[in-house]
């Protein structure tokens, strides 16, 4: 086996394989999956001179802990959180080497969701339909790691980026999402459009890589029944029966037959990514462009 692969020792809550997805594929039923913060990604493979497409490796919460089998060059963004190897700290957000056999440990997210992890070379796990990502909704792409998974690297490409620390937007304390409305806000009374884009919410822990979930008011239908299914898009604001929204993210359903009240603007996404449970959310109508 080859020496240029990871170890993982410690999985963490959800830890996954991600790069920019695979859109393109949701005639098929095929979400586009990636990144949660493409930013965050991308920038963390910046400072370990991969390509931005490069894969990474998304934690959930708890971080993880990975064991290279050869020296590498890492670096840890997203979600701030406490960086060791072999238990001395080193910094987040800036480019770390890492001796063979060395325990580099990623943890619990101080505040926000998702870290990254770059690791120079990327991940190469095989591809399915043209990305490394996995895809909760679908099962595409590989498994969530597990403790004991060995994956494969790259071999290193360009030069890491020579900072102290990068800088990367902190998680949101409040999280406002512009939304456009439609096309199904005339499934819903006058009164539960004004309060969707008036009242503010909170992210409920039940949120997850498929989509946002919101504890607060629930939106009122101003008619009965359900619709056929249709395309859905990421961002799209999808109200269930029990009238609380729920924002698509990377791994939504690409068919949906609950009305879409509104869509949010894809630039807001990656901080939808870091906002932790209990964080207020409010949608705002967006200005035309």
């Amino acid at each position: 086996m080859t020496d240029r692969a990871l170890a993982v020792v410690r999985a963490g809550a959800l830890t996954t394989v991600q790069d920019r997805g695979r859109p393109g594929h949701a005639h098929l039923g095929v979400p586009r999956s990636g990144a949660l913060d493409a930013p965050a990604a991308a920038l963390v493979n910046r400072l370990v001179g991969n390509s931005p497409g490069a894969a990474v490796l998304e934690t959930t919460l708890t971080g993880c802990a990975l064991r290279p089998r050869c020296a590498v060059t890492v670096a840890v963004g997203g979600a701030p959180c406490r960086v060791t190897v072999d238990w001395r700290p080193v910094p987040w957000a800036a480019a770390v080497r890492v001796p063979a056999g060395a325990l580099l440990d990623v943890g619990a997210a101080d505040s926000g969701v998702r870290s990254y992890v770059a690791v120079c070379g990327g991940v190469l796990v095989e591809p399915v339909l043209g990305s490394r990502s996995t895809d909760l909704l679908s099962g595409l792409g590989p498994p969530p790691l597990a403790d004991g998974t060995v994956l494969p690297l790259g071999r290193p490409g360009g030069q890491h980026a020579r900072v102290d620390v990068a800088p990367l937007p902190a998680p949101p304390a409040e999280l406002v999402l512009r939304v456009t409305p439609g096309p199904r806000a005339d499934w819903f009374t006058p009164e539960a459009v004004r309060a969707f884009t008036s009242r503010t919410y909170r992210v409920s822990s039940a949120s997850n890589r498929i989509g946002l979930r919101v504890d607060g008011p629930a939106l009122e239908r101003a008619r009965p029944g359900e619709l056929p299914s249709e395309g859905t898009v990421l961002g799209a604001v999808q109200v269930p029966p029990d009238g609380r929204p729920v924002v698509f993210l990377a791994d939504h359903p690409t068919t949906g037959g609950y009305p879409v009240i509104g869509v949010v603007r894809t630039t807001d996404l990656p901080a939808a990514a870091q906002a932790a449970p209990g964080t207020p959310v409010r949608f705002v109508a967006a200005r035309a462009r």
